[in-house]
């Protein structure tokens, strides 16, 4: 007699799992949330009747991880990679114009391990709740042959909402108009199978060796959570004064910039902000070519909001940070003028 135990799934052991689980998604119920009842059958449900916008557009995103996972897996911390999906993934809406709702993960490997399980849904438990969103449920599912054995992937679905009237489109950028870079701390949640290579393939590093040029450990460097840019941008988006924004993702400016860019309109970048070190050390120790680390890396920006020139200054005070880091040109494409 052959079992579902025996094929390497442990039904018993999953559900176990799950059960552990299950106060850190409900804790995040807000008024907008269905009642727990709902929640555990076979989906979760928001109740849209009580929002605040007058004509709503849901706005949809689906993203994971990526290799990042495994850094978390060598150093056997996972607590962040769950503000990392969060965290991505609602910047993704803001791109939009949306504010977040709710989100929804997912979570596999080959065997699932409860401890770790927690940990990942704990980061996202956080990460929710600190931007009001509800975490209307989710998948877990154990594939051995699919994952190799200790690997996780962790992919999320976001929804948010905006005032159909609201919704940036970019259709008002013009030339002329400011680019106002906002920060990043690091890689984010792209690049990593590039940094995998060149720190710990290629120059043998270990998560936990402190670089004099990093002033921390690599694995710090590298699993510092992505940065959330809603908290400070959504307030500015409600003043009207935004035409644009791009979430610095795999790509980095390159592939991100010109989807916001209107047809026959690219972009003047200026460099000369601060570069994490994270990066210097990359470029350094794999020999990688400007453009690569240009095309591969957010290389300090994370967000990329575009205003008419005359609003630049008002949305950096209102933001309290960011550059301008160029502006929208007749042509196509990024083009950089050097600082």
């Amino acid at each position: 007699m052959t079992t579902y135990k025996d094929a390497g799934v442990d039904i018993a052991t999953k559900e176990k799992a799950i059960e552990s689980i299950k106060e850190y998604s409900k804790s995040t119920f807000t008024e907008v949330s269905a009642s727990s009842s709902t929640m555990f059958k076979f989906g979760g449900g928001i109740d849209i009747s009580k929002l605040e916008e007058k004509d709503p557009m849901i706005i949809l995103s689906t993203d994971g991880v990526g290799t990042k996972m495994m850094v978390a897996e060598m150093m056997n911390k996972w607590d962040t990679v769950g503000l990392d999906i969060v965290h991505h993934s609602v910047n993704d809406i803001l791109t939009s114009g949306a504010r977040p709702l709710f989100f929804l993960d997912y979570i596999a490997s080959a065997k699932l391990d409860s401890v770790i399980l927690v940990e990942i849904v704990k980061g996202i438990s956080k990460a929710c709740k600190a931007l009001s969103i509800v975490m209307a449920g989710g998948e877990t599912a154990e594939m051995p042959g699919v994952y190799e054995k200790g690997r996780y992937e962790l992919v999320g679905t976001i929804g948010g909402v905006v005032d159909r009237g609201n919704i940036i489109d970019s259709s008002k950028i013009k030339e002329g108009d400011a680019l106002i870079g906002l920060a990043s701390n690091g890689l984010h949640t792209n690049g990593y199978s590039l940094a995998r290579k060149i720190l710990f393939e290629d120059n043998s590093h270990k998560p936990d060796d402190k670089l004099e040029e990093l002033g921390e450990t690599v694995g710090e460097a590298l699993l510092k959570p992505h940065r959330e840019y809603a908290s400070i941008v959504l307030p500015l988006i409600k003043k009207r004064i935004v035409k644009g924004i791009a979430h610095i993702t795999g790509g980095g400016f390159p592939s991100n910039i010109p989807r916001v860019i209107p047809k026959g309109l690219g972009v003047e970048i200026k460099e000369g902000w601060p570069v994490p070190p994270i990066f210097t050390l990359l470029q350094n120790l794999g020999k990688v070519p400007e453009d690569d680390m240009k095309k591969t890396f957010n290389m300090g920006i994370g967000m990329v909001l575009i205003v008419t020139k005359e609003d630049a200054k008002k949305a950096i005070e209102e933001l309290k940070e960011g550059t301008i880091i160029g502006k929208v040109v007749k042509g196509e494409g990024v083009n950089y003028v050097g600082s």
